[in-house]
């Protein structure tokens, strides 16, 4: 039984954090005023009002750029317990962090020269349109790129 009374604290911190979270999300829900009107309702944001939905979707761009950032972000878990303990590992930790951050980096590079941080307009392997398009009785051409322009 000696070694369950060390983990009696932590189970305890543990209930007492799942009680205050569910008393606190209850509480709420009970006093909070219920008075919802269209302006509340209304999605805000910096004072512009929406005239069409969002998106639904995110681009899965954006979810590549975030692991990217996660990666960075472990490199840098990775970096501090290093940085404590490098006297003590001497050449030998230098060796093994540089191998990790070369590991690191020359992935990044790859992911750069893929064009992983492009934002802009996806490149096109051909042209939209070859044709030059009129309207009915104009002499206005439609607007885009051109038979001999890269788009």
């Amino acid at each position: 039984m000696g070694s369950l009374d060390s983990y009696l604290p932590i189970f305890l911190m543990t209930v007492l954090g799942v009680v205050f979270a569910a008393l606190s999300f209850i509480a709420s829900r009970l006093l909070a005023p219920q008075r919802p009107t269209a302006a509340k309702e209304a999605p805000y944001e910096c004072g512009i009002v929406p005239t069409h939905e969002p998106a639904r979707r995110f681009p899965v761009r954006f979810y590549l750029i975030a692991m990217i950032f996660i990666i960075f972000d472990i490199e840098i878990i990775f970096l501090f317990p290093w940085a404590v303990v490098f006297r003590e590992l001497k050449t030998f930790g230098l060796v093994e962090i540089l191998v990790f951050a070369a590991a690191v980096f020359i992935s990044f590079v790859y992911l750069i020269s893929n064009g992983a941080l492009d934002w802009g307009p996806i490149k096109r392997v051909r042209p939209i349109s070859t044709v030059q398009v009129r309207t009915s009785r104009s002499t206005v051409q439609r607007v885009g790129p051109s038979s001999g322009e890269a788009a």
